[in-house]
């Protein structure tokens, strides 16, 4: 028996069951819980393909398992906390519940976005859309921003259903856009080709460092209009 072609699966696995954890703390309004459980998943999600390589064990069966997982990890709790600053957003302006499903337009655009990749064979360098991963941590973030940020503006904007909106039809958006955006994985140990990488990193982790929490969803939106000035400019 070849251990080894199941170590990737099992790994993936384990990135579906911190999912369905981090669903139980949003559940609670845990939200810092399920903000770290999920990228204890996402840790995961990246080995999986990382010792499948390794071992040179990719499989039909790894890359179905894969989306599967990131479905639950990185598509359906990054909705239901949406769903979730609807539901509290409702409960302090007096509207209507029901308003609160809109949050799961995110899943619905997570669900496509990972269909899509599985068939898109120009996604192997690089991605077209925002990767799920981002797109979780950029939503789970938000909560997050509200209970740390002693702003009382911030706080008004991320608690405004109109704002929620537009924030999940954006976020639908740009995980199916047709944008292209850099990989982070640096393949080769060269400064000028991996300058775009390098700066990101380095300007991510100041952000971090200065801003906490804050910089999470500015990290993820610099990432999209880096990506965007490099297809513009840069690459030219």
């Amino acid at each position: 028996m070849n251990i080894k072609k199941h170590i990737p699966n099992l790994i993936t696995l384990i990135n579906l069951f911190c999912g369905c954890i981090a669903i139980v703390y949003v559940s609670q309004n845990n939200y810092l819980m399920a903000f770290y459980i999920v990228c204890l998943g996402i840790f995961f999600d990246f080995f999986d393909g990382f010792f499948a390589r390794l071992f040179k064990v990719s499989s039909p069966l790894g890359l179905q398992l894969d989306s599967l997982a990131d479905m639950v990890t990185s598509g359906v709790t990054p909705g239901y906390v949406m769903y979730s600053m609807f539901t509290n957003s409702a409960h302090e302006l007096g509207t209507h519940p029901a308003i609160s499903f809109l949050g799961f337009i995110i899943t619905l655009g997570s669900c496509n976005r990972l269909a899509n990749f599985n068939i898109d064979t120009r996604q192997t360098d690089s991605f077209i859309g925002l990767p799920t991963p981002a797109n979780a941590l950029f939503i789970l973030s938000l909560p997050l921003v509200i209970s740390f940020s002693d702003s009382l503006m911030i706080l008004e904007i991320l608690t405004n259903q109109w704002v929620l909106l537009v924030i999940t039809l954006c976020s639908a958006y740009i995980l199916n856009a047709e944008i292209p955006l850099f990989a982070l994985k640096i393949k080769k140990f060269s400064l000028k080709e991996n300058a775009l990488q390098i700066v990101f990193l380095i300007i991510s982790v100041l952000m971090i460092v200065f801003l906490q929490y804050i910089a999470i969803p500015l990290i993820i939106a610099f990432y999209v209009l880096l990506s965007i000035i490099n297809n513009l400019f840069l690459k030219k």
